[in-house]
């Protein structure tokens, strides 16, 4: 896209962000998913179910809710991660791209925190420190303040803070950020990567996710990649979930790791966007609240249609 290949020349992260709702209320198909990836199927208690890919009534839901168990972020009909089937009990690797301090956060706490808790390892990769984020502070205070932010963010989801070295606000994909970025993945052996969905109105939220995207397709090991959302309507348009991640037991975690981000009003940012948005998301998987993904669905399917 054309503003990725110019770069980054401007941000919008001077002051805490705010921005319309813009939810689309059609059916998703959705299908829920259970942080029991690599564990085994059973004795789970999270009423959390895949959801077919036809449209399933909430009665459905609920009775296959009681009666199935589901691997987190499986995706329709594709098999689950090398290594994680139910009998291997292999920890995994998680990776979190984001363009700023508070965007892991604000897409993909919960989901980070059940991988974490369940004994799989998190590591979230800041793409910036969000230098030009906090008003009347030099590049090097802002960086420094968030930093420290990040830090503490990723304590409460039990991940690894890894900064990539971008300066908030002038962002580039070049064939040496998409080389250093397949570097850093490939040394973290990464089972799962998420990052931002790619079609958004920040630029460094586009560059963080095509340098994400390009390293995964660059990588030899197979990896799963997952799109979140970030302030839907205002930033991230046009997202469209096909994976759901029932976060309700751990939404305290998730309001915790944003409002690590004090200098970025990570309260406000839970009250006026993400609260919404984890509520709407779980209305639409049948839960109380949930994050949503776009699974990038790399696998061999050569017709899923009926009939064909």
């Amino acid at each position: 896209m054309r503003c990725a290949e110019e770069g980054a020349a401007w941000s919008n992260k001077s002051s805490p962000r705010r921005g319309g709702d813009g939810y689309n209320a059609e059916a998703r198909n959705p299908k829920v998913a259970n942080p029991r990836h690599g564990l085994k199927r059973h004795g789970w208690l999270d009423k959390v179910a895949l959801m077919q890919a036809h449209r399933v009534s909430r009665r459905g839901f609920v009775r296959q809710s009681a009666t199935a168990a589901v691997p987190l972020l499986l995706a329709a009909n594709a098999p689950t991660l090398p290594g994680a089937e139910a009998t291997s009990g292999r920890k995994l690797k998680v990776v979190c791209v984001g363009g700023h301090p508070d965007d892991p956060e604000s897409g993909c706490a919960g989901t980070l925190a059940r991988y974490a808790a369940l004994g799989h390892s998190a590591t979230v990769i800041y793409l910036t420190r969000g230098e030009r984020g906090i008003r009347d502070k030099s590049i090097e205070e802002a960086a420094k303040i968030r930093t420290a932010e990040c830090e503490e963010a990723c304590k409460v989801m039990g991940g690894k803070a890894v900064f990539f070295g971008q300066i908030d606000g002038a962002t580039e994909v070049t064939k040496a950020h998409v080389d250093a970025m397949t570097k850093l993945i490939s040394t973290e052996n990464a089972d799962v990567v998420f990052t931002h969905w790619p079609i958004d109105t920040h630029m460094d939220h586009q560059v963080a996710s095509f340098l994400t995207i390009r390293a995964c397709m660059a990588l030899r090991q197979r990896t799963r990649l997952y799109f979140f959302e970030v302030n839907s309507g205002s930033q991230s348009q046009g997202f469209q979930p096909n994976t759901y991640v029932d976060i309700s037991s751990i939404v305290e975690k998730k309001k915790s790791a944003l409002f690590a981000h004090m200098s970025q009003d990570g309260q406000g940012i839970w009250r006026d966007h993400h609260e919404i948005i984890a509520k709407w998301r779980g209305r639409e998987a049948g839960v109380a609240a949930a994050e949503a993904f776009v699974h990038l669905n790399r696998d061999t399917q050569i017709s899923n249609l009926p009939g064909v």
